[in-house]
């Protein structure tokens, strides 16, 4: 079998109408930038969110959650609206919205207000990153578009780590509703961008929309909104010990698979998913699904650590992993130059194995930590990440025709949140579980009536007799050893949540060479 694909003739200079296509580039960067920063921002700003509108911690997370329903639901009908209204006309449209949204959910005098105001927001967000990344890749030719997706890769990779400081201080500063605030500015700056860089290609303006697929986007809603439900409360309701989860699987899975079966056998449905027939698209959608679960799970994780065990403030801990966006910014250049002189696949390979490599390291973690211990690792952790967005991006649609992208971006980065929902959601079971399992680990190998645990039992009941008196040190002092024995299993299951991490990124280094190397700029006949 053929190593090498050929990708489709230079088609950009209809998309990019005399307009520098850097320019366009920025536009539509800053509609993504402002769409992942949001959903990073909320997630900090959610104990302050049930404070001051009178709800439950539990009850808050819908914030989260509704947004990534409404947000799913969307992203691979976003072809189809751009097709049948014109793309700019679509974009512009969602970039209002989502602004318009910003504020409502800023301003929300109750919980109820605030759920509908980020579905509306999910929504108009949905659509920003599978357009603009479409309008960008069509916008240069395919020896450029390495560099191009540099350029995109800022707002997808930078802002997930920006997020959680920016909101951090935004809240503690401010309030929490400036967290919403933020984007209107941005909102409006996209919107002026767009309006005046971004042209639909002759092919969007003169396309023959089929009319909408009702059955598929039901379809659609329902397994999608079912997965985000399933992964966001799994946890807390013990998965499959649940009865209603366990119907929710049910209909989750017999509406995938109906949806698939739609989309692959009828013609003109709402996604085509028929290009998974080109091999690059198809181990693109692999590796962006794997690299989802672990640029997420890690993201959420790290901070979790300095938060729940070394006792960070939220703004403190997104300071500390602040330096993996520094990172990523200074390895952006450099795979931008890179990217249309070197194989994408090694640089795969670097960015996978130095992804590997550092979270692996992370997995030496210990209550001695300072701020400053994982500087140079989460440094290198985001220029490796850096290496991974802007290659898997230009193999995937590497031999995809301008016709072809719109779709085929709707689903590449449906399967990028997919898999970053299912990362995040199988972090926090296996901390919670291996927690337990460490626990009980701990207890077996030291036994209450042992020597050594006798011995650090008379401690904590010399340490606490001056405080509470010597007749009453018993129960304090067991009090101390159990949180002591937590907290050591705590930190032992964040240690193997990092350590399977990196043996996710070591699997993917040997995904990476599945993929077809792409020459650019040759003739169309080769493409597939």
């Amino acid at each position: 079998m053929a190593s090498t694909a050929i990708a489709p003739p230079d088609q950009s200079a209809e998309s990019a109408a005399g307009v520098n296509p850097w320019l366009i580039a920025m536009a539509v960067m800053l509609a993504t930038f402002m769409e992942v920063l949001d959903t990073a921002i909320a997630s900090v700003a959610l104990p302050y969110i049930a404070g001051s509108l009178s709800a439950t911690t539990d009850e808050a997370t819908w914030v989260l959650t509704s947004y990534l329903v409404a947000n799913a639901i969307i992203l691979p009908a976003s072809n189809w609206f751009s097709l049948r209204f014109g793309r700019k006309r679509f974009l512009m449209t969602c970039v209002a919205i989502f602004t318009v949204s910003s504020f409502a959910c800023g301003a929300a005098p109750s919980l109820i207000f605030l759920l509908i105001a980020r579905v509306v927001q999910g929504a108009g967000g949905g659509a920003l990153q599978p357009i603009s990344q479409a309008i960008l890749l069509e916008s240069f030719p395919p020896a450029k578009r390495g560099a191009a997706m540099a350029v995109f890769a800022f707002g997808v990779v930078v802002a997930p780590v920006l997020g959680p400081t920016l909101g951090g201080w935004l809240t503690d500063t401010y309030s929490w509703r400036y967290a919403f605030y933020i984007n209107i500015p941005i909102g409006l700056l996209a919107l002026f961008m767009i309006n005046r860089f971004v042209h639909d290609p002759d092919y969007i303006k003169n396309a023959k929309v089929a009319p909408f697929d009702n059955i598929g986007f039901g379809a659609l809603v329902l397994w999608t909104g079912l997965l985000q439900v399933v992964l966001d409360k799994g946890q807390e309701d013990d998965w499959f010990g649940a009865v209603w989860i366990r119907i929710a699987v049910f209909f989750l899975v017999a509406s995938f698979v109906y949806f698939c079966w739609h989309s692959w056998t009828r013609r003109d449905t709402l996604v085509d998913l028929k290009v998974f027939k080109d091999r690059n698209f198809r181990i693109g959608c692999i590796l962006i699904f794997l690299f989802g679960i672990g640029i997420y799970s890690t993201i959420t994780v790290l901070p979790l650590f300095y938060q729940e065990l070394l006792g960070y403030t939220a703004f403190t801990a997104g300071l500390v992993v602040a330096p993996r966006g520094i990172g990523a910014i200074c390895g952006m250049p450099i795979i931008g130059y890179l990217s249309g002189k070197v194989d994408a696949r090694y640089l795969l390979t670097f960015g996978f194995f130095t992804f590997g490599l550092t979270t692996l390291y992370f997995g030496n973690v210990t209550f001695d930590l300072s701020p400053t211990t994982l500087l140079i690792p989460i440094l290198i952790t985001g220029f490796g990440l850096s290496f991974v967005f802007v290659p898997i991006s230009t193999a995937a649609y590497g031999t995809l025709r301008n016709t072809q992208i719109g779709n085929a971006s709707g689903v590449f980065n449906l399967m990028r949140n997919v898999g970053g929902s299912i990362g995040i959601s199988i972090a926090q079971t296996l901390l919670t579980r291996r927690t337990r399992v460490h626990q009980n680990e701990i207890i077996n190998s030291v036994p209450q009536t042992g020597q050594q645990f006798q011995n650090s039992l008379s401690q904590a009941q010399h340490a606490l007799s001056n405080t509470v008196g010597p007749a009453n040190t018993l129960h304090p002092a067991q009090a101390v050893l159990y949180q002591q024995l937590s907290r050591q299993a705590a930190i032992w299951s964040f240690v193997d949540v990092f350590r399977w991490l990196s043996l996710l990124c070591f699997i993917c280094v040997g995904v990476v060479w599945t993929f077809r190397k792409v020459k650019p700029g040759k003739p169309a006949a080769g493409a597939h």
